[in-house]
């Protein structure tokens, strides 16, 4: 073919990535299930479960090489370790590491390739990613799997659903190559936040693994021994002669006070914040050697305190609740506050809340309203009166049927004149026949409750099943009650002592 034809360099490239692609190289895998476990633990504190599946996949791979593996799926909130953890795996058996970002990726030929015909057309990310690695058997991790869109260049969720079968992908095709790429040998990692937009078929095709929060005792030995060593040597003080080193109460006031969070990445922000600091001082001549951070000395480098308690002020007087709910960024707790004014017995819903969450509040109202003598209730609490429910934090869209135990809290407390206890938080979904019904994230919700300061939580029996998940610990600190209806809730919510009017 004469080079200065217009397919020259078409066929040429073309030619060029049949030649460099890595058919039938591969790394040998070291797989030692004791080395694989030192180094996950060397890299990442407890994701005990996380880690025990991982363990199992190698332990199958050394028995049984051929065995087409399994497509994983670390879901969690940010912060908690998700894409590093694929880094450490592929360190851990001694293969490639390739990260794609799937972020925002809304056209199909991202995935599958361009076809030939079209100026500039390139293989898709996958391919790319191969060659990259230089062997068919790396590591992929797909991160943000749950951030894909589509539009009319077509889905590249569907696109993916080839290449995450193990059944399919051993003749994966990519629209440029026109010839059929093996993958079956490639460790594929996907990672997302938020299970819900992930398409029901992809879904189907991965393993999830839940990666949770980290409880306050987790976050303060990960900054020790991570963070902290991490962030010293960035910040270049140990070849300037400082040996700079945090208490634990300094440490835990960052916890406490300057971050809420699921995972660690604001800590590791605020502890750099403080490191920034110390380091003007050296510069200054100001400190020298041994420096060691004090909870005074937190205030004093990052100003006042960020959060507060303020669950008992909150709770003080009838009418408020503390729920828990669950956000794509881990646990919350809110509260449910409730007001009686004159009126026709009408029902205000204001806070920026979601259909389903509307609902929660009517049926709370219905049930309250036809079993007035059970609860304890005058029979005129409501004659001429309206009920107004805000749920705070009015600019945030809230949505979904697990605060309806809250919001029948907070009524009952407002019709009865009697306080919820400030140091219980509740969660569950209630029919109109007074049945607590189970909900999700309960794992979440009760680190977020502990961080809080909660020390009784109210579950739905029927999660029981569910707090096995969360770390002795947290579940030697609080008493967790399991309701199976209204009553036993009203039982368990309210200060022993009716309020003064």
């Amino acid at each position: 073919m004469q080079p200065s034809s217009a397919e020259y360099t078409v066929t040429r490239t073309y030619l060029e990535w049949l030649v460099e692609l890595p058919w039938f190289k591969t790394t040998e895998d070291q797989i030692d299930i004791q080395t694989v476990r030192e180094v996950l633990d060397e890299d990442h504190y407890d994701l005990e479960k996380v880690k025990k599946r991982i363990l199992e996949y190698m332990a199958v791979l050394k028995l049984n090489a051929s065995k087409k593996g399994p497509i994983l799926c670390l879901l969690g909130p940010p912060g908690v370790g998700k894409t590093s953890l694929g880094k450490s795996i592929a360190r851990a058996i001694g293969r490639r590491f390739v990260r794609i970002s799937l972020g925002g990726v809304r056209d199909e030929a991202e995935i599958r390739g361009h076809r030939r015909t079209y100026v500039g057309s390139l293989p898709g990310r996958l391919i790319q990613g191969m060659k990259k690695a230089g062997t068919c058997n790396p590591v992929i991790m797909l991160d943000e799997i749950d951030k894909l869109g589509h539009d009319f260049r077509g889905d590249p969720g569907s696109a993916l659903l080839e290449v995450l079968d193990p059944e399919q992908n051993g003749t994966f095709s990519d629209h440029y190559l026109e010839v059929p790429f093996d993958l079956s040998r490639v460790m594929f990692i996907a990672t997302a936040n938020y299970i819900d937009p992930i398409p029901p078929a992809l879904k189907d095709r991965l393993e999830i693994l839940e990666l949770p929060g980290y409880t306050r005792q987790e976050k303060l030995a990960i900054a020790k021994r991570f963070l902290v060593p991490k962030q010293v040597g960035e910040h270049g003080l140990e070849p300037a002669g400082v040996d700079l080193d945090f208490t634990d109460a300094a440490l835990a006031e960052l916890i406490d006070a300057y971050t809420r969070e699921a995972g660690v990445r604001n800590l590791e922000r605020v502890i750099s914040a403080v490191i920034r600091a110390v380091a003007v001082r050296v510069v200054e001549g100001e400190l020298t050697g041994k420096v060691v951070v004090e909870p005074k000395h937190v205030n004093e480098y990052l100003g006042p305190q960020k959060y507060q308690p303020e669950m008992s002020e909150r709770t003080a007087e009838p009418g408020v609740a503390t729920g828990l709910a669950w956000t794509p960024v881990g646990g919350e707790i809110m509260f449910v506050e409730c007001l009686k004014m004159p009126g026709k017995g009408g029902l205000m819903l204001t806070g920026q809340l979601g259909d389903v969450m509307k609902e929660s509040a009517q049926a709370a109202m219905s049930y309250l309203k036809s079993h007035l003598d059970e609860l304890g209730i005058a029979e005129d609490a409501l004659k001429d009166r309206d009920v107004h429910i805000h749920v705070p934090a009015g600019g945030i869209p809230k949505d979904g049927p697990s605060a309806g135990v809250a919001m029948l809290g907070a009524l009952s407390s407002l019709l009865t004149g009697r306080c919820v206890r400030p140091d219980v938080a509740m969660t569950g979904e209630i029919t109109l026949r007074g049945l607590v019904l189970p909900v999700g994230g309960i794992k979440e919700k009760m680190l977020a409750a502990h961080r809080a300061g909660i020390k009784k939580i109210i579950l739905p029996i029927r999660n029981e099943k569910d707090v096995i998940d969360v770390p002795q610990e947290i579940r030697d600190e609080m008493e967790i009650v399991f309701v199976k209806n209204v009553a036993d809730v009203v039982a368990s919510i309210f200060v022993d002592s009716p309020a003064s009017d």
